[in-house]
């Protein structure tokens, strides 16, 4: 059997649990992917958006619903070792990829500040740009399961508002797009179960900051939180599906303030509590 099928039925079998169907649960109760979609399947060349390609490739070919795939990765500026070792897992895998250049490392690195938060918007335009230009209405991003959780506790410890990552939203920038996150209920140890299971290495974060600022990848913010995850898990395993339910179960009357997303307005309990 040829590598890339291998791979292929790794996902729908041994980790049909863990990995498929979550995906496929996320995709059907978010509404991720709707008839006549064409989808930019974004690749970084990590983990995590390689498996997604994968599973995205595996819906497309079962699915009923009709829908188009672009598989899109953009050189932000890899060294040559890092751009072939995406090129070498595509071919591996089976994954037509597209690739297409910008300068994004070195504009963020030379742009001061927070170089990862730069580094991500700028991302982010370019992608949903090259996604439009190839008649895209859809941007597919490798974030899953514990992106979302770790960046509520993010949202919640640093910025003192409870937010997270979305399963879909529509663009403000490009009008008619919307980016999708299919791995939302896909767990990070399985994904890293399943890369093990195949003997795959993938490319890790490969900017200029990472790569020189080993200190200021040790105190992150994010991987902060990932080992206060670690550390509650120890007393509470469920305590990160507990999470990930609670951001479906908000009891708004137990909800103190609350901010419209559109206007910013701001809005108090006390506005309604006479009157109830």
């Amino acid at each position: 059997m040829e590598r890339y099928k291998e791979i292929e039925r790794s996902i729908i079998k041994k980790f049909r649990k863990s990995i498929w169907n979550n995906f496929c649960g996320a995709v059907n109760e978010y509404n991720l992917i709707e008839s006549g979609d064409k989808i930019a399947v974004c690749i970084s060349g990590g983990k995590d958006s390689m498996i997604m390609a994968k599973c995205m490739q595996e819906l497309h070919r079962h699915s009923e619903v009709p829908f188009e795939l672009e598989f899109l990765v953009m050189d932000p500026g890899y060294n040559e070792e890092n751009r072939k070792l995406i090129e070498f897992n595509a071919q591996l895998m089976n994954i037509p990829i597209k690739v297409f250049d910008s300068n994004i490392f070195d504009v963020a690195y030379n742009a001061g500040g927070s170089p990862c938060y730069l580094c991500a918007r700028m991302r982010r335009g370019f992608l949903y740009a090259k996604a439009k230009e190839l008649g895209c209405n859809k941007i597919a991003l490798g974030h899953h399961f514990d992106d979302m959780i770790e960046t509520l506790l993010l949202n919640m410890t640093y910025a003192s508002e409870i937010k997270t990552m979305l399963p879909k939203l529509k663009s403000t920038n490009f009008e008619g797009m919307e980016l999708i996150r299919p791995l939302y209920k896909v767990k990070e140890k399985d994904i890293i179960a399943w890369a093990g299971y195949n003997e795959l290495r993938f490319l890790q974060c490969a900017c200029k900051f990472t790569a020189e600022s080993a200190y200021h990848e040790d105190m992150s913010k994010r991987k902060e939180i990932k080992s206060l995850i670690e550390e509650i898990k120890k007393t509470n395993p469920a305590a990160p599906d507990n999470l990930f339910r609670s951001i479906h179960n908000v009891n708004l009357a137990s909800i103190v303030g609350w901010r419209d997303s559109d206007s910013g307005d701001k809005h108090s309990y006390l506005e309604n509590y006479e009157k109830d």
